[in-house]
């Protein structure tokens, strides 16, 4: 398993790019507003490295069924992009982007 932050304007995004997960792993990191990735590719893990920096293409583009596209960035200067999957849905999706479930559930309710 990848744990790893991606810096974008200030804003810290957490996310866990994986081979497969155990269903209630994937849920619980969703409703925390995590990101919940898998490998398009399983041979793409080994293309990451110790020291790699990782930052998400388009993350403004997450939607339902779109992969997202993930660009690492090597000690080296080198760079690879590999793409990654997700089973968010629209409501979970939400829950990314205002960082948890009850995130956006007291949202909700202060309306």
């Amino acid at each position: 398993m990848l744990l790893f932050y991606c810096d974008k304007e200030l804003t810290q995004e957490k996310a866990v790019i994986v081979k497969s997960f155990a269903r209630i792993h994937e849920t619980n990191l969703k409703k925390q507003g995590m990101l919940a990735l898998t490998f398009d590719n399983e041979a793409d893990y080994d293309l990451i490295q110790e020291d790699d920096t990782f930052n998400f293409i388009d993350l403004e583009h997450f939607a339902e069924n779109q992969p997202l596209t993930v660009e690492l960035v090597h000690a080296d200067g080198s760079k690879d992009e590999i793409k990654v999957n997700h089973t968010y849905n629209k409501t979970r999706i939400e829950w990314f982007k205002e960082g948890s479930a009850l995130n956006l559930i007291k949202k909700m309710n202060k309306n």
